[in-house]
């Protein structure tokens, strides 16, 4: 397994990114993993060492580049402040360009193929990817919004759910009970926003786990983060590995 840093330049500034991929047998195609509000930590690195290890040339960037030089945050009242002043560093418009200068990378490197890509996100990057396939048809035709945030933002005319008619991405949903930053009243919203503009879509709603139960961590729970690598896996085959 190949895992490096580069530096990539964007119109807001330089964005670290982490980059995975096999050894052997590329090109190899590209998702775009996007991480959650606690940012880039060991356990989202190794989920995107996870996925890459089954054929993906995965990009993990550091999307508080605007704001902050690239580290790791504690769970400190100081780091958790400072992480919620980060979030609204990124939003779905400005993420469109990180993700061209990520593939503008993947494009220049004989390890990653080039075509459709992928793209999934945790938390504040749930939306963020559903985005994506909006703004970037040509290129995105999988996401995955795992227990995704403010998927509906009401009065933003940048929302997720909002404008799905140039989408041709499938997309999968894992959405948690009692997740106060995307209400169980927004899911109708969300899903009639995709059946109305024909989006291919599958969903899951969690009962028993809660809002961040992907990765590693306190809020881990086991069986429904194996079943979002299962959706992921299935997603990524049908749409990534088409002739």
């Amino acid at each position: 397994m190949i895992e490096r840093e580069v530096d990539l330049t964007t119109a807001d500034g330089v964005m670290k990114t982490f980059i995975f991929h096999p050894e052997h047998d590329g090109p190899h195609p590209v998702v775009l993993y996007l991480m959650d509000a606690p940012s880039i930590r060991p356990a989202l690195k190794d989920m995107a060492s996870r996925l890459a290890t089954a054929g993906y040339y995965v990009m993990l960037p550091f999307l508080f580049y605007r704001g902050s030089e690239y580290r790791e945050f504690g769970t400190s009242d100081e780091d958790m402040h400072r992480r919620f002043e980060l979030m609204g560093t990124v939003n779905p418009t400005n993420i469109v360009g990180d993700a061209e200068a990520l593939l503008a990378h993947a494009d220049a490197d004989p390890a990653a193929r080039g075509g459709d890509v992928g793209a999934v996100g945790f938390c504040m990057s749930g939306g963020l990817v559903v985005s994506l396939a909006r703004a970037l048809p040509e290129r995105v035709a999988a996401v995955a919004s795992i227990h995704g945030a403010w998927m509906v933002r009401e009065g933003a005319p940048d929302s997720p759910h909002l404008g799905l008619d140039t989408v041709r991405a499938e997309v999968h949903l894992a959405w948690c009970d009692n997740d106060e930053t995307a209400p169980p009243e927004t899911i109708p919203v969300f899903r009639q926003a995709l059946e109305d503009a024909g989006v291919t879509y599958t969903f899951d709603f969690h009962t028993d786990a809660v809002h961040g139960f992907a990765p590693a961590g306190p809020r881990y729970h086991r069986e429904a983060s194996e079943l979002h690598w299962e959706r992921v896996h299935s997603l990524l085959r049908r749409r990534l590995w088409q002739a």
